[in-house]
């Protein structure tokens, strides 16, 4: 049946949708030291830029502080430049062989920034979902242009269609709610 693949495959999208918008809070800093922060920090080294976390180990050290220990240990100097450079906003301390990166509470204005970017963040998610149930309902106006499905059958899958996407967004709702929560009580 034409309508179920159709089906399948948005509840794919729409779920990578979800899984983009999970990833993109991991990176939105809420008080709590999360590693997914320095997810996106690039390090030049070995003639090329490299990701931290294929170099290094990006812990959490006692609630307040990330510590990064490179695996190369001269490859140090270019982590803290690295770190220096990025938009982290958290000035490393080298101690031995580890950088720390010492979390600063966050104030009332950063929290309000946090939750507003994440709010922007949710609001992309939703329009992604909304985008694939427009190309779902397109796809079967399509069959039913080709003679591939009936009128019935198409208004089923618009149905269906609309139910998959309700509960995606929900879930989007769900997430962002957790998440501005999480910025806006932990201490």
């Amino acid at each position: 049946m034409p309508t179920e693949d159709i089906r399948k495959d948005g509840q794919h999208r729409m779920q990578k949708a979800v899984e983009s918008l999970q990833q993109a809070f991991a990176k939105i800093r809420s008080g709590r030291p999360s590693p997914a922060l320095l997810e996106d920090v690039r390090v030049a080294c070995y003639g090329g830029e490299t990701q931290l976390k294929q170099i290094a180990n990006i812990a959490v050290e006692e609630g307040r502080t990330l510590t990064v220990t490179p695996w190369d240990l001269k490859l140090l100097q270019d982590i803290e430049k690295a770190l220096l450079k990025s938009e982290v906003g958290i000035t490393p301390t080298v101690t031995g062989n580890i950088l720390r990166l010492p979390m600063p509470p966050l104030t009332q204005e950063n929290r309000k920034q946090q939750v507003k970017l994440a709010r922007q963040e949710a609001e992309q998610a939703r329009v992604a979902v909304r985008n694939i149930r427009r190309d779902l309902n397109n796809a079967a106006r399509t069959l039913v242009k080709e003679q591939a499905l009936s009128t019935d059958e198409e208004k089923r899958s618009q149905n269906q269609t609309q139910r998959l996407t309700d509960d995606h967004i929900h879930k989007i709702d769900q997430l962002l709610q957790q998440k501005e929560q999480e910025i806006l009580d932990f201490v």
